[in-house]
Parts: structure tokens; sequence; C-alpha cells
């Protein structure tokens, strides 16, 4: 099956990351536009990978077995697809990145995509050595900001704010890695609404 349009990688959406322990965050309506982002791909019959974190560390809420590890509500693949549909599948990854060893690009070889669009959590980890993997094998990659969040970190015994933390992961991938833009510019290119 060759897709006409792009494929959506939604990265660690889990319920892991809403667990205590993480920090002050960013962008709290980060998940409500990757839904609509979702819920425009749905709707436009392209394909959607859902990509999850499996840590190895042990006390992480997004290992396997633990219930941060599971999808939010709302995110993961749909259930009772149509054989006429464009597919949906989940990817489960080790390390930051969501094409090592995980089948991704394969899936997207078979499909026939080359370009993809990017959202989910966290904008400075898994998501930008995902779009930095994405731009590495060929993809024309977009990255939604308003759909990716990250929280708080600190370096040399100084905290960076959520906000600047995530404005400049933003920076080192526009234009380099990948355009970053707009849930609404995303729907607006695509002619999704």
């Amino acid at each position: 099956m060759v897709v006409t349009g792009p494929a959506l990688l939604l990265v660690d959406l889990q319920r892991g990351f809403h667990a205590d322990g993480w920090g002050p965050r960013n962008n709290p309506d980060a998940e409500d536009r990757a839904r609509r982002l979702l819920d425009a791909w749905r709707g436009a019959e392209w394909p959607v990978a859902h990509v999850r974190h499996d840590s190895t560390e042990p006390d992480s809420p997004l290992r396997r077995g633990a219930p941060g590890f599971a999808f939010l509500d709302g995110f993961g693949p749909e259930s009772g697809q149509t054989p006429h549909r464009n597919p949906e599948a989940a990817f489960t990854k080790r390390v930051n990145g969501a094409f090592r060893e995980t089948g991704l690009d394969g899936w997207l070889g078979t499909l026939g995509v080359d370009r993809v669009v990017v959202a989910g959590l966290t904008t400075d980890h898994c998501v930008s050595t995902t779009i930095r993997g994405a731009e590495n094998l060929g993809y024309d990659t977009l990255l939604a900001r308003d759909a990716t969040a990250t929280h708080d970190r600190e370096f040399d015994g100084e905290v960076i704010p959520a906000s600047e933390a995530h404005h400049t992961a933003l920076a080192h991938l526009d234009g380099e890695f990948a355009t970053v833009t707009t849930v609404a510019n995303v729907i607006e290119r695509f002619e999704l609404g």
C-alpha cells in the first residue's frame, strides 16, 4: 500500500509522563493539540505511528509493566481498523530515538512515506532525538511545536525553566533537522480542516 499523505509520529504520549517527579512543565495543552492532529490524520486515513518508551531504569514510570507504560487515554492504535484504511501501528523503543531497533523506518518504507509530522514528549529528549534520526534517514520532517512539551532541567546547579528548554530545543531543530511549525499550520498545509 502506498499512501498519499505524510505519517504522524506520536512520541511517548504515555501515562508515565503524568507521574510525580518530572518537575514543572511547559505547554499544558500539548496532549490536546496532539489529539487534534491524531483526529485529522484519522479523518484523512493517513498512517499514524504511536511510539512509546520502555525504560531500562528499574524505578521509571515508563518501564514495561508499570502503569505509566500505557498510552494516555485517546492515544495508541485505533481498534477495529478496516482494511481500506491506512494503518496505525505501535512501536516500542528502549532508547530516545524512535527509529533505532523499532521497525519504524521499515514500516514507513513499506507504505512509501517520505514525510513525517512529529508531536509528543519531551521536546528536548525523545522528540528531538526522533527528529534528528528522521532527518538523517532522509525524511522531510515537520515538528508541531505546540503539540510537544518538556520539563524544567538543571545544569551546573542552575534551573533551566521548561519554557526555555523547550524553546532552545526548537531552535536547535528548526531549519537543520525539521521545519518547526504549529498544529494549525500543519492542518492548513495538508488541507485537513
